[in-house]
Parts: C-alpha cells; structure tokens; sequence
C-alpha cells in the first residue's frame, strides 16, 4: 500500500512526538511491506511566525491533497496576547472545517499497566476500561443559529439554538456504527430524548442507521445517566455516539478517569477528505525540546489511523500490542512514572516500541 500523509507538528513538544510516531509508522510500513510519504506543512504558533497565518493556504491544500493527516499540537504561552482572530488554536478549527471533518473519535483505554493511575476504585478498574465516544463536531448547539446575548424587557437575555437536521445525524450514526464493527459491535447512543424534541429525531434517526449494521447492538441512555454509568461501570461501553455538547463533556469525562492522557489518541473523521490524527494533550511548552514528552498517545494515533482510514488491522493492533508490551516490560516516560520502573526519554521509549514492533 502507497499512502501520502500531511504532517503538520505545529509547537511546543508537537515535533517531537511526531517525529518518534512518524519513526513508529516506518517500521511498521517496512514489516508490513507498506509505502507511506509525508509532507510536513505549518499549523498554529509556527505558522503564524512564519506566514502570519495559523493555518496557511499551503496547508489547507496539502491537507485536502493526502491520504491522512497526523496532528502534534498547537499553541503556547508564546502567541497568549496576540489578537484571538490569528490565535494558534484558530488553526486547528480552520483545518477542521477546510476538512468537513464531522465526527471526532476519542478512545479512552486504560492499559491494564497503568491500572494505578486510574481514578476509579480497583474493582471497577479490575473490570476494564475501554470506551470509544464518536461525538458530532459540526452541528448542534455550538454552531446553531439564532445565538446570540440581546436586551429583552430590559434584561440581557443569552440564547444558543440546539439543531440537527436528519443528515447530519445519519451520518455520524454511519460513523459510530462502523467503529463498533472493529471493535465489540455494542453502541450506545446518547441523548436526552425525554425533554428534548432535538433528542428524539436522534434517537429515531440512529435507530433507522442500526438496521443497516445487524451485527451491533444499539442501546440508549439519556445524557446525565451516560455521565453517571462510567463512572459506576465503564466496563459495560464499547461505542458511545452522541451530540457536539453531550460528546465534549463525556469525552472528557471519559479520558480523565484513566489518569493517563499522555496516552490516549484521537481521530476527526469527515467524508470528503482525509481523516486529521492527534493525540489529547496540549503542547506541554514548559518541556519542549527536553527529550522528555511521552510520545505514545501520538505513536496510537498512528495506529488510529492505520485501522480508520486505511482499514489495515493487523498493522494497527501490531501498534498498539508493541506499546502495551513496552508497559509490561516497565518502561515509562516521566508522567506516567512509577516506583520500580524504568524511566525513559521521548526517543529511549520509542525505540522499545520500535523493538517490540
């Protein structure tokens, strides 16, 4: 397979660990007998001291022109006091919407390695922890219209319009439904069709899509329920599909009860063009440059992208099995350090993955 990815790094320690994931997608391309090109294009701080732009034309074209695109991180305190229209984390939701990207992926995987870290009690760490939550990126009470803050009766009156046409909901449906067909073929959809007319064209809508995936399984749970039952028990979610608002809590919800953001990657997935992959955290400024960023959630976005845009599943898992085996060997970076392990740097714990592959 020839596959040409857009490589935008971007700041803080985003060099780096795209650099050691684009280290972890080579080798895996030489044992698997794959050919994968990249180009190396500008987003965020960098873009903006170079072009004045943080998203740059260039990049929107390159980005449309690959076959995937692979993330590292925007922003720092570097560019806190320039105007909000040029700021860095414009970029990221320029290139979204250049990309029509729809549907963002979010796995939040506990490796039973860094069980410790997890903030749930043993019994139910004990059970497993792996959740995937597809939330729709477009729509919805961000985007709808009217919004807006007016003077009514005297009073300032804020509003925000929650609105999804069917398509749109469909889509995002086709999105989840197809995720849990590579995983444990469960959905879970969430809304709050008891008092939301919004919610109950959801609800309708996903039941329609489900018809068309006989193997997965559908359930649904209103939104305060969803928030409550991973806490409880995570362990009974595979795929969880749901709205803009209802996703962005959960999301979050969901990867910080592994204590472990280092590790978890992401996917924004859209239909005209090419599939943009990055890890969760931040640009970690106060680190760059030190050899000392844990690489890994960046290393299973590769693996993410791998299984969603290029439906190669043994490569992904080989992936994802060579960081797990790191863990199990005790190799740790320094925000997922424990006693009795063996701290590595960014390239040290990449070449354990590299050697495990």
């Amino acid at each position: 397979m020839k596959k040409h990815i857009a490589v935008m790094a971007g700041d803080g320690i985003g060099p780096e660990i795209v650099g050691q994931a684009l280290r972890v997608l080579d080798a895996a391309a030489r044992k698997f007998n794959h050919e994968f090109s990249t180009e190396h294009v500008l987003i965020g701080g960098i873009a903006i001291d170079e072009t004045g732009s943080p998203l740059p034309e260039a990049t929107v074209e390159a980005c449309r022109k690959a076959d995937a695109v692979l993330l590292g991180a925007v922003g720092g305190p570097k560019w806190d006091t320039i105007a909000p229209e040029i700021r860095p984390e414009k970029g990221l939701l320029g290139i979204r919407k250049a990309l029509g990207l729809f549907a963002n992926l979010r796995p939040a995987r506990l490796f039973p390695e860094l069980s410790g870290a997890c903030l749930l009690r043993k019994d139910i760490v004990d059970k497993g922890l792996d959740v995937m939550v597809v939330r729709e990126l477009t729509g919805g009470i961000y985007f709808g219209k009217p919004a807006g803050v007016e003077v009514r009766g005297g009073k300032r009156t804020g509003f925000n319009t929650m609105i999804y046409d069917e398509d749109e909901i469909r889509r995002i449906a086709h999105i989840a439904f197809k995720a849990a067909m590579k995983r444990r073929k469960k959905v879970c959809s969430v809304d709050k069709a008891n008092v939301l007319d919004v919610s109950r064209l959801w609800r309708e809508v996903v039941i329609e899509v489900s018809k068309e995936y006989p193997e997965v399984s559908l359930s649904h749970m209103y939104v305060d329920n969803a928030a409550m039952q991973l806490v409880r028990d995570p362990s009974q979610f595979d795929v969880i599909v749901t709205s803009n608002l209802f996703g962005d809590i959960l999301s979050d919800e969901a990867a910080v009860i592994t204590g472990s953001i280092g590790m978890l990657a992401s996917a924004s997935l859209g239909s005209e063009y090419a599939g943009l992959y990055e890890p969760i955290h931040g640009s970690a400024p106060d680190i760059a440059g030190q050899n000392k960023a844990n690489p890994l959630a960046t290393i299973l976005s590769v693996s993410m992208m791998l299984l969603h845009e290029f439906d190669l599943e043994k490569e992904a898992l080989c992936i994802e099995n060579a960081v797990r085996k790191t863990l199990q060997d005790g190799f740790r970076t320094g925000d997922i350090m424990e006693e009795g392990k063996t701290l590595c740097n960014t390239i040290e714990i990449t070449d354990k993955v590299i050697e495990r592959l």
